[in-house]
């Protein structure tokens, strides 16, 4: 005998690695990390007293934007073409490579920026459900009016300034580009290559699972599910999913946009404040892959926020997650279960429920 003491597993004592399908990558788990002290960055918490309409705002009703063009006065959802685009789309062709180390292509395509409500102060949980319906029927309509041109339609919201958002107004970005962007790309190749493997697509069988488990998920409805997938990396990270197979965004929004309400009032009830994240839509490639067999392809939304600790405190991808590989400081399970427990009504709706309660005391006590 060796005198070695045996230790059973657990994933929330020891570092362990994660297989993420989606991507054919790894991620290191390190639970136990979450007991060190914490000395580092903290963050300003988000601003949570923006005016409803700012005359400067310009996302805001009626306001002049910097290129000069004047918003509509929208009462809903409102679409403009990104003043500033990363994607043009009558950019000249960069020519012949002149050698194998210095290669580049062509890049065009259309950027537009949707709002998805007139007020500034108002965030998606905050929303009324057929506000979010709306939100999420342009989504679909943008998809199949720009993928008729383009192979990609990516949807994305960046929200909160600690994730690079640079106006609180709520909306989000559609670009639009003639080429498969890296990621979709990567995730096409995994799915397809797992669809071939075991003749189902893999996000409707990891739905199926996790359904199933019930470890990681966090709200469900009869069409959707929202887990903390098995290989998160971020923190509190989700992974939208429908419980059918369904390859990109249709206008069928009402039980999506009761399952994002109450996903998104999970994420702010976390730590009392306006969650930052970024999230984005991922559906079957568009244009010319539209004539392909799509049949691997689930249609699925990431959402990645940063905070790990608290609403000052996020999550790093720095030195090893950079040079070696992405790295986690608490389970899936141990997130899901925070998520998870957290109650469906925003925390703000409670808040102002407690004060009209204090005025009607104090109007009954006059």
């Amino acid at each position: 005998m060796s005198g070695i003491k045996e230790v059973s597993f657990d994933p929330k004592e020891h570092q362990h690695l994660r297989y993420n399908p989606l991507r054919d990558t790894w991620v290191l788990v390190s639970a136990h990390r979450m007991k060190r002290p914490w000395a580092g960055q903290v963050e300003k918490p988000p601003e949570e007293h923006i005016v409803r309409h700012d005359p400067r705002n310009p996302l805001c009703p009626g306001n002049t934007r910097a290129n000069g063009e004047v918003n509509a006065d929208y009462e809903s959802t409102y679409l403009f073409e990104n003043d500033f685009p990363a994607l043009q789309p009558d950019a000249p062709d960069p020519g012949l490579d002149q050698h194998p180390l210095f290669q580049s292509k062509a890049a065009r395509g259309i950027c537009k920026v949707m709002c998805f409500h007139p007020w500034s102060d108002i965030t998606l949980p905050l929303m009324k459900k057929q506000e979010i319906v709306k939100v999420i029927d342009k989504w679909a309509e943008l998809v199949e009016e720009l993928g008729t041109k383009y192979p990609w339609v990516q949807i994305f919201e960046n929200k909160g300034a600690m994730m690079g958002c640079s106006n609180p107004h709520p909306h989000c970005q559609v670009w639009a580009s003639s080429f498969l962007p890296n990621e979709p790309a990567l995730s096409d190749r995994c799915q397809r290559a797992y669809y071939q493997k075991h003749g189902e697509p893999m996000l409707l069988q990891y739905a199926k699972q996790e359904a199933e488990k019930k470890e990681r998920v966090v709200v469900e409805s009869s069409d959707w599910l929202a887990v903390v997938p098995y290989w998160a990396t971020w923190p509190y990270q989700t992974l939208l999913l429908p419980r059918r197979h369904v390859l990109r965004l249709m206008c069928e929004a009402q039980d999506l946009a009761d399952i994002m309400r109450r996903l998104l009032t999970k994420y702010d009830n976390l730590f009392e404040i306006s969650f930052p994240y970024s999230m984005g839509w991922h559906g079957a490639p568009t244009g010319p892959h539209s004539k392909n067999d799509n049949s691997h392809w689930q249609l699925h939304a990431h959402y990645y926020p940063p905070l790990l600790r608290s609403a000052t405190v996020k999550k790093f991808m720095v030195g090893y997650e950079m040079l070696a590989q992405e790295q986690r400081d608490l389970t899936p399970e141990q997130a899901a279960e925070k998520l998870r427990n957290l109650p469906e009504e925003h925390y703000k709706t409670r808040e102002n429920l407690g004060k009209g309660e204090e005025r009607e005391k104090e109007d009954r006590g006059k």
